[in-house]
């Protein structure tokens, strides 16, 4: 598993993808390829901005959805399929290069840590504030590292 702490910011997880690119070795020990797992973080960024393209029920969000994210918060981590893909989004490249998606994952956090807008409601937890949203983001950064090795 990866010797690196988790991340606890958004501004962690750019100098953490700092010391991803400067790795002399670097590689995705879980189901998906290294440029998916970089391309998945930044879909969900993507999408706090841009809308999730099929959010699950409101009824689910303000009961299951939001007990998930309440005991995320709580615990201060979050344990999910790490394979599991955000439903209806394009699907993952499965390309050996994971540099453009290290590139889209930071220009993910560049866009989310910039935006002052409104945040569109998490497929699954729903409404978020902001700063539920950075929490959400990191916690979901953090989960993903224990499938990256990094040397």
């Amino acid at each position: 598993m990866a010797d690196l702490p988790k991340v606890q910011s958004l501004d962690e997880s750019l100098r953490w993808l700092d010391r991803v690119e400067r790795a002399a070795s670097v590689k995705a020990i879980g189901a998906w390829p290294l440029g998916a797992v970089l391309e998945h973080l930044a879909q969900s960024i993507e999408m706090s901005i841009d809308g999730y393209p099929q959010p699950r029920s409101a009824l689910f969000q303000r009961t299951a959805g939001s007990a998930a994210f309440a005991y995320f918060k709580w615990r201060g981590r979050m344990n999910h399929a790490l394979a599991q893909a955000i439903p209806g989004a394009p699907a993952l490249m499965a390309t050996s290069d994971w540099r453009p998606a290290a590139m889209r994952l930071r220009a993910a956090i560049t866009r989310f840590n910039g935006y002052g807008g409104p945040l569109e409601p998490h497929f699954a937890y729903g409404p978020l504030t902001r700063p539920e949203f950075a929490l959400a983001h990191n916690m979901h950064i953090a989960n993903h590292q224990h499938e990256i090795v990094v040397t």
